[in-house]
């Protein structure tokens, strides 16, 4: 169901480049940004109205009373402050922004990883970490992490799992798009076919996965023998493959191996958190997993950051012809000034061989991560998940 659920993603992935394609030379970008002012409203209104339709209906029958909380309005602030541990949350999106933030913004001051702002920045934002850990251990009511469902090896295991592929995949994902247009010189609806290779491969094979575990009831041999190797090999071959002069298809050949490998680790993993714990608490370690991969892009994104504007623009001022030097922070800066060189110049010859020199850092990176991957699958219980019994009925 959960491989059903993601399904979509199969067809709609094709409209994508097609319509960013029309966006780009009608209307204008901005307005593929704009559109969706109108589009979710009209999509998610008629569900707004099912919701509010039974939330009446139910009301009417008697299924649900409205029961008054006898709390003042600043009463009602501060219990829900304790219940949705707000505090702790600021601690935690305030310490993250300040911690990560810096990875994309030294290479932007004068004095790079000195710069004093620089430097404020990691200090605070760690220190409101670990202000995080000490409330959430010590001092708040309700705790945003439930530390206990994390005892569990299979749980935390899971967990990290899912953070160490976020990791890897924001890293090596981040600047793969525009790698694609610049030096493969891949149309706009090419390249995002080549760039949704994952979510158009793991949603398929996540479906084969689905019925795997539904026959043969486990899922950790998935995992540890198919899935986690095979990221492995797909991001690892990238380092070779991802350069300037390499034939598309290699590149599209590692995408498959990480898609359905990607597939089974998905499914795998949010097997794992629900089958370690019991029903009643299904809904949070979901979510606690869904946290981490959160945070997992988070830092992907950070690294990748950090990486491309320590390396590319160096590399672009290494290679660039001199009487192109002038140039440089518009090169950097902008695709459509590096798609403006015809292929075959030596400016064009010079970003791509910029992009192939980062890119192989960045899959060098995101292959190092994914070493964690295989610890976190281990440490799971081999759980058969034929054993457990539906609370009530069945889901198909």
């Amino acid at each position: 169901m959960f491989a059903y659920a993601s399904s979509p993603y199969i067809a709609t992935t094709w409209i994508g480049g097609p319509l960013a394609t029309a966006f780009i030379d009608g209307p204008g970008f901005r307005w593929g940004f704009g559109a969706f002012s109108i589009i979710t409203p009209a999509v998610t209104l008629p569900l707004f109205f099912i919701f509010y339709f039974n939330y009446r209906k139910a009301e009417k029958q008697g299924l649900w009373k409205r029961e008054p909380s006898g709390r003042t309005t600043w009463q009602s602030c501060v219990h829900y402050a304790i219940e949705f541990d707000l505090v702790g949350l600021i601690l935690i999106c305030v310490g993250l922004a300040l911690f990560l933030l810096p990875f994309s913004l030294y290479s932007y001051q004068e004095k790079g990883w000195k710069s004093g702002m620089v430097i404020s920045m990691i200090i605070i934002g760690g220190l409101l970490l670990i202000a995080f850990a000490v409330w959430e251990n010590s001092y708040a009511e309700k705790t945003f992490i439930p530390y206990g469902l994390l005892v569990d090896r299979t749980v935390f295991g899971a967990c990290i799992l899912a953070a160490s592929l976020f990791i890897s995949f924001y890293i090596w994902n981040s600047y793969f798009y525009s790698f694609l247009l610049v030096v493969n010189g891949l149309t706009i609806t090419e390249a995002s076919y080549v760039s949704n290779t994952y979510s158009i491969g793991s949603c398929f094979f996540a479906l084969i996965v689905g019925l795997l575990i539904r026959y043969t009831g486990r899922f950790k041999w998935l995992a540890l023998y198919f899935g986690v190797p095979v990221t492995i090999l797909g991001v690892g071959l990238m380092i070779h493959f991802r350069q300037p002069d390499v034939n598309i298809g290699y590149i599209v050949m590692c995408q498959i191996f990480i898609a359905f490998a990607g597939g089974t680790l998905v499914i795998c993993e949010q097997m794992a958190v629900m089958a370690a714990t019991s029903h009643q608490y299904v809904a949070v370690v979901i979510a606690i997993e869904g946290m981490f991969s959160s945070i997992g892009g988070a830092i992907g994104s950070a690294i990748a950051s950090a990486v491309w504007t320590g390396v590319f623009p160096v590399k672009l001022a290494e290679y660039l012809p001199e009487s192109a030097l002038p140039q440089l922070p518009l090169i950097y800066g902008d695709i459509r000034v590096q798609l403006s060189f015809p292929p075959g110049t030596p400016e064009r010859i010079a970003i791509n061989a910029a992009y192939g020199y980062a890119q192989k850092c960045m899959c060098i990176a995101a292959t190092a991560i994914l070493s964690v991957s295989i610890v976190s699958v281990v440490v799971w219980r081999d759980l058969k998940v034929t054993d457990f019994r539906q609370v009530k009925g069945v889901v198909v």
